[in-house]
């Protein structure tokens, strides 16, 4: 029996709605009716014979068989944006000086680079990985032409790819005493243990502020300049750390009883007017690379 192909323009409707949570919102941004994006999710689902969303007047949700799709869905429509982008692509050359912020090196830099390059085999990368503010100062004395790195509240500087949930993040035996702030390992005190950036970190600000403004008692038991290293403290179980949903490494969890910490949003900065052919597709892929982390995730 031969199989179906699976149409591209289906899975671009399929990973819309699912994105935006709602078959209207997806219309919007697709151009299309609600009718439209109707009528192609039925087509998938007769296509692959199972249905993909569990659809009632007031909720939309991903089926279990849904969920599988989705992964393979994000990973098929990568690969054609990429093959399309690699042969349509205007041909470009020269030497890019990219700074990246070590917030987001855990799970995404490799493939990205990776891709980026097969899509621009002409363009040296010189990659400088480092904390924003300091990778952003490097970029205003002309030092690096572009910044992926973290963009503070009520910021307007750079060009946004991404907004997430800030988790607490600590190792799967940190125990957080019932009622209050965790325990120490060896039980004593109640007060909150930290494995934190040196000052300047937008998150290490957010999450003192947050722990102040409760009432909740903490120390800083360690400083790293390191994310790396913060993160292997945390894994080492000294402490709880403060990362974006979509960087949690292995061997952390996040989702603490502790409070709310709200978004942090990431954002390309530099010269991107006169490196639009550049910076479009890099944020596409950056874009897929975290979307396809926060599914694998939530899926296993």
């Amino acid at each position: 029996m031969r199989c179906p192909d699976l149409d591209i323009d289906l899975l671009r409707c399929f990973v819309t709605v699912t994105e935006r949570q709602g078959f209207t919102a997806a219309g919007q941004t697709l151009g299309l009716t609600q009718s439209a994006i109707s009528l192609k999710i039925k087509r998938l689902e007769d296509l692959i014979g199972k249905r993909v969303f569990e659809r009632t007047s007031r909720s939309l949700a991903l089926t279990a068989d849904g969920e599988v799709l989705l992964s393979y869905a994000r990973r098929l429509l990568s690969l054609n944006d990429e093959a399309v982008r690699r042969m349509i692509a205007p041909s470009v050359h020269g030497h890019l000086r990219l700074g990246i912020a070590d917030h987001f090196v855990p799970h995404h830099l490799a493939p990205i680079l990776a891709r980026f390059a097969r899509t621009y085999p002409d363009v040296q990368l010189e990659v400088e990985v480092g904390r924003s503010q300091e990778l952003r100062a490097a970029c205003e004395r002309g030092r690096l032409d572009l910044v992926i790195g973290k963009r503070r509240e009520g910021e307007q500087a750079g060009i946004p790819i991404w907004t997430e949930p800030l988790t607490w993040a600590a190792a799967p035996d940190f125990v957080l005493p019932r009622g209050g702030p965790a325990e120490r390992a060896d039980g004593a005190g109640r007060v909150l243990p930290l494995a934190m950036l040196t000052p300047g970190c937008m998150y290490r600000d957010r999450a003192l502020s947050v722990l102040a403004n409760r009432g909740i008692p903490h120390e800083i038991v360690y400083t790293s300049a390191s994310l790396l290293g913060v993160i292997a403290a945390v894994q080492a179980g000294l402490g709880v750390t403060v990362l974006g949903s979509s960087s949690l490494p292995d061997g952390l969890v996040g989702g603490l009883d502790l409070p709310a910490l709200g978004t942090a949003e990431m954002a390309v900065f530099g010269d991107t007017e006169g490196r639009m052919a550049l910076v479009t597709p890099l944020i596409g892929l950056i874009r897929d690379s975290i979307a396809a982390t926060v599914s694998l995730r939530s899926a296993a």
